[in-house]
This record gives C-alpha cells, sequence and structure tokens, in this order.
C-alpha cells in the first residue's frame, strides 16, 4: 500500500473515537413515490473522528507528533476499531473457526482474511488486510493449524500454508483473528484548543479508510 506507514495511532486515545461504516447509495423516487436504489459502491468505507480522545497536554503532544510523522493526509496508518476489530463477536476472543476465507484444492498455499457480515438475505464479505501480530488462528477442516503450518503478512492479511500444509481438495479454510484499519487524516490541519489550564483538546481529527 503506497505511503503507508505499520504502525496504529495511540491505543489508548482511539478507544474513545468515534465513526463507523459509510456507503454510497444512489436514491431516485418517481413521480408516482416509488423508489430505485443503487449502490455506487461495492465496499463500504469507514470514517472516524480521533479528536473525542484527547482532553490532555500529554495526549495533544503524542497526536502532534504523530500527526507530523505521517504528513497530514500523506502517509496511512492503522487504528483500532473497538466497535469492529475482531473476527468473532465483540464478548468473545477469536477462534481458528471464526470466519470462512476460502476452500482447499490441493494446490492452492495462500488465502486473503476476510470477515463476512450478515448471513440470510445479502452477506458482505469484507477483504481483512491488516491483522494484528500474533492474533491469526487457522484451522483446515475445523482441525487448527499449528502456528509453524503457515506464515501471516500483516501488511496484506494474506496467509500462506508452508509446504506440505496445503489444504486438500474441499477441505475447508478458517480463522479467527484481531485487526486493524488502514486509514489516513483526511485533513492537514489540526485546531488545538488550550482554553482550559493544564488541559485542552482537539475537536476534530478526521480519519478515513484507505481502499487497496
Amino acid at each position: 500500500m503506497t505511503g503507508f506507514h505499520e504502525i496504529g495511532f495511540p491505543l489508548d486515545i482511539s478507544m474513545h473515537g468515534r465513526g463507523g461504516p459509510e456507503r454510497r447509495t444512489d436514491v431516485v423516487t418517481t413521480g408516482s413515490g416509488r423508489e430505485q436504489r443503487n449502490a455506487r459502491w461495492a465496499d463500504s468505507r469507514r470514517r472516524y473522528d480521533a479528536g473525542y480522545g484527547v482532553k490532555s497536554l500529554v495526549a495533544i503532544e503524542r497526536v502532534i507528533a504523530f500527526f507530523e510523522e505521517r504528513r497530514g493526509r500523506l502517509h496511512g496508518f492503522r487504528w483500532r476499531d473497538r466497535a469492529d476489530c475482531k473476527s468473532c463477536p465483540a464478548d468473545r476472543n477469536p477462534a481458528a473457526m471464526d470466519q470462512t476465507i476460502g476452500t482447499g484444492d490441493g494446490t492452492r498455499h495462500e488465502f486473503q482474511l476476510c470477515k463476512t457480515y450478515g448471513f440470510q438475505f445479502a452477506p458482505y464479505v469484507r477483504e481483512i488486510r491488516k491483522p494484528v501480530a500474533h492474533s491469526v488462528r487457522i484451522a483446515v477442516s475445523g482441525i487448527e493449524v499449528p502456528t509453524a503450518g503457515f506464515v501471516v503478512d500483516v501488511a496484506t492479511g494474506i496467509v500462506a500454508f508452508e509446504s506440505g500444509r496445503r489444504p486438500a481438495p474441499g477441505a475447508p479454510v478458517t480463522a479467527g483473528f484481531l485487526f486493524d484499519v488502514p486509514v489516513r487524516f483526511d485533513t492537514d490541519y489540526l485546531e488545538i484548543d488550550l482554553a482550559a489550564f493544564d488541559a485542552g483538546d482537539i475537536p476534530k481529527i478526521p480519519l478515513i479508510e484507505i481502499r487497496p
């Protein structure tokens, strides 16, 4: 990913951020009151505001340093979305059979991590490209694979099986993991408020997801 730094936004600040997925839909209302709807984006794109987590001078200093090193909007980075950062429900820990990421054919050895949303009407499959290091667990046909049996590229989310461990034809490959969202600052200007004594805030720190 061009212009991307494999570093996370300060976690204690991101835990207080706001935001979520955005979609782009055209809605045309006819004269009879009926609607025609068309999805302009195949994939959602997430937006966040990190400003809610900045309440002290120490936090302000950390954000300024992070912003300057990223050169504003120039370089991307990792963001932990507390509402959606696991392959499993929020009240569980990731397990090797959380998400189906593919089916073996006897020769294929690479699989892209992904997460499926919904299950009944129109499930949405989201590619996960920024897994958290050492969090990925893999299973083939319901049997967990030792960590020595595969390699995970934490910059792309691709799982590669070691020689001799390629999934057999028809074998379901599943995964469990933690993950971050690749984002960048959506501004080149930080407006810092130091009105309070020994405290302050940055009212808005807009972030936007980077698509590969």
